[in-house]
């Protein structure tokens, strides 16, 4: 067996660049399998925003902090290579939540290890279209922001992973959809690839007087964000609105809470439901959520654009992308 090259969490970081100070690429000579572990030889790793907040020390968070010295954590597409678990055999393409690694070792129930559809053209929409980010997306615009046809949907970090899929969601479901995104050109992939009715550039106007422009307010919120972003949508709810939050990447790179928002008083005001929600509690119902998204998929009416690095060696660049916002759709690295 050949060794295996990781990625290590040596030192918590401080804000969103210059990973390679607090993480190092390290090698290993892999070791027996204990019972019920299945090891995976990856083909792609995903780079997600949530896992900047397992590098911190907040204890605080939706999940445990990373000790210092593991190997990072992260989702993992790959094909059995070494199986101690009969429900994997060897040479199935899989799933779940591994390491940053060329190999990742996992115990299938922790990891919510899963076998994947091989007849899909583009195995990277396991990441995309019928990924974890979908079903955030579906879960989020459909039932936590229970979004009705006609209304206003807004979504914020629109051009990413996540936001890109709920915005076509919302879309799919009727809705008329305004994105929150930064730069002329991710308003222009929203405008023009996911045909949505709005986009704003967060970084050249503001947000929060053209968002008063939407008739009748914003029914729905789906929000990635937090911080600037939620205070400039709680004034132009619409009364009874919905907000589901499902990330606040603005506050994840600090070692404190994000402050509360400053329009707080909106949520009484205009008699809103605020729900925060987190995919792993929906995992099991992943089933449940395919056959409406595959057909959506080949369709075309749920796309995805990735955003392709190649080698485990470049991890820290992809994932510094988009965290800094410097890619469109989804981030992946090709091991």
């Amino acid at each position: 067996m050949t060794g295996n090259r990781f990625w290590r969490l040596d030192r918590h970081p401080q804000g969103n660049s210059d990973f390679a100070r607090y993480l190092s690429l390290c090698e290993e000579v892999p070791t027996p399998l204990a019972s019920g572990e299945v090891r995976i030889a990856a083909e792609w790793l995903s780079m997600d925003a949530g896992t900047r907040m397992w590098m911190s020390p907040r204890t605080d968070g939706y999940q445990p902090p990373l000790p210092l010295g593991a190997k990072m954590v992260g989702l993992v597409l790959g094909r059995v290579s070494e199986t101690r678990d009969p429900a994997f055999p060897v040479g199935t393409l899989v799933r779940g939540f591994g390491q940053w690694a060329e190999q990742a070792v996992v115990m299938p129930a922790l990891a919510g290890l899963e076998a994947v559809d091989e007849s899909v053209a583009d195995p990277r929409q396991h990441f995309g279209a019928l990924g974890m980010n979908a079903w955030t997306a579906y879960v989020g615009v459909r039932e936590v922001a229970a979004v009705r046809p006609g209304e206003w949907l807004a979504v914020s970090a629109a051009a990413g992973a996540t936001g890109s899929l709920a915005c076509q969601v919302g879309r799919n479901l009727g809705a008329r959809v305004v994105g929150i995104a930064g730069g002329p050109e991710k308003c222009r992939f929203l405008r023009e690839e996911l045909g949505l009715d709005m986009a704003i550039d967060y970084r050249g106007e503001d947000v929060e007087a053209r968002l008063a422009t939407c008739e009748g307010g914003i029914g729905a919120f789906f929000d990635n964000v937090g911080g600037a972003i939620l205070d400039a949508v709680l004034p132009n709810m619409a009364h009874y609105g919905r907000v589901a939050i499902c990330g606040m990447v603005a506050g994840y790179d600090g070692d404190v809470p994000l402050p509360g928002p400053a329009r707080f008083d909106q949520i009484l005001m205009r008699r809103l439901r605020v729900e925060g929600f987190f995919i792993p509690d929906f995992l099991e119902r992943g089933a449940e959520f395919l056959p409406q998204l595959r057909a959506w998929l080949d369709a075309g009416k749920l796309t995805m654009r990735f955003d392709e690095t190649q080698g485990i060696e470049n991890v820290l660049i992809a994932y510094e992308r988009m965290l800094t916002g410097r890619n469109i759709g989804k981030v992946v690295v090709r091991i």
